[in-house]
């Protein structure tokens, strides 16, 4: 077995953690021979529920599972931590808009930003999921200017899968059979999945499907896709959220696949003429832990609309929260 790896996990206690935190204990993430200790955070008022969850880690027995930690102390749970997911944030709930979000959630992630700046691993990396996650993945940057704004990315990997079922279920094929999907701007009902350059089995995907479906059905079903699990479950996304957060940081730790490429929420470098600075999901690849935003992707004038319709929507984000920044 190699050295423990310190995972921080935030809102612990909270529906997207009770789906992560055993899959990170299996060794989902870091693999069958890896220990990890888990430092969890969750509020002061949240820990008899924290500790129930504690409880039943324990029970698993897991072998891979060195130590655990729980406290509503940032400053402990972020002590010398390889990886980190913030999770913990109030879940969007019906009738509850973006702007609302924000409001609630800004200043946890400045906390936790000034946090992960004083005592996290130097190359730590951060996963924002909590939302809105690419306004909080920006106030955590801003509030750790110890850390490269590359330690950080926000939540794409969720619309990016979600995008890629939607396509291989309308072309009867496995979610494996489709490649070099991409999922622009916000996480958020702007977000734009993008076809155009994606493949299926090898096949241009818009040799296979009609204008028609992906502008009226693919597009604002991928967009959607949050609203609709909130009305059917009364409440956001928790399983397929873990699972998306676990997808990323693997990618984001293990490289992507060669010929294909995944989504992320990064700060953007100006690419695809996206102000720099925002926290904006662009297609990448990643090698031995450098994310690379994918350059030279042909952009038509309907693509390039909707990316500007998310890139506005962060600004505006951006610009409420600028007290934070």
């Amino acid at each position: 077995m190699k050295t423990p790896i310190n995972i921080a996990v935030t809102g612990a206690a909270g529906q997207i953690s009770y789906s992560l935190l055993f899959r990170l204990s299996a060794g989902l993430l870091l693999g069958p021979e890896q220990l990890i200790n888990l430092h969890l955070l969750e509020v002061t008022a949240a820990m008899p529920v924290l500790n129930g969850v504690l409880m039943e880690l324990k029970d698993c027995a897991n072998p891979l599972l060195n130590k655990v930690v729980i406290t509503d102390d940032p400053m402990v749970a972020f002590k010398d931590v390889d990886y980190a997911f913030l999770v913990g944030a109030r879940p969007r709930g019906p009738g509850m808009e973006r702007k609302d979000l924000l409001q609630v959630n800004a200043e946890i992630f400045a906390v936790q930003g000034k946090a992960l700046n004083a005592v996290a691993n130097r190359e730590v990396k951060v996963l924002v999921t909590g939302n809105p996650a690419n306004t909080n993945a920006l106030i955590a940057i801003k509030n750790a200017p110890d850390l490269k704004p590359e330690n950080f990315s926000s939540m794409s990997r969720l619309d990016h899968n979600r995008a890629i079922s939607y396509l291989a279920e309308k072309c009867g094929v496995l979610c494996k059979d489709v490649k070099n999907m991409s999922v622009w701007g916000n996480h958020s009902a702007t977000q734009y999945p993008d076809l155009h350059h994606a493949k299926v089995k090898g096949q241009d995907a818009l040799a296979l499907v009609d204008n028609n479906w992906i502008v009226d059905d693919f597009i604002p079903a991928v967009q959607q896709r949050g609203s609709e699990v909130i009305k059917a479950r009364g409440q956001s996304s928790a399983a397929s959220a873990a699972n998306a957060a676990i997808d990323q940081m693997k990618s984001w730790a293990f490289g992507t696949e060669e010929g294909d490429w995944v989504s992320m929420g990064v700060m953007s470098d100006g690419s695809y003429g996206i102000e720099s600075g925002l926290v904006y999901s662009y297609p990448v690849t990643v090698n031995n832990g450098e994310v690379r935003i994918v350059q030279g992707l042909d952009t038509n004038d309907f693509s390039l609309e909707r990316m500007r319709i998310s890139e506005t929507e962060l600004k505006a984000e951006r610009d409420d929260a600028k007290h934070l920044i």
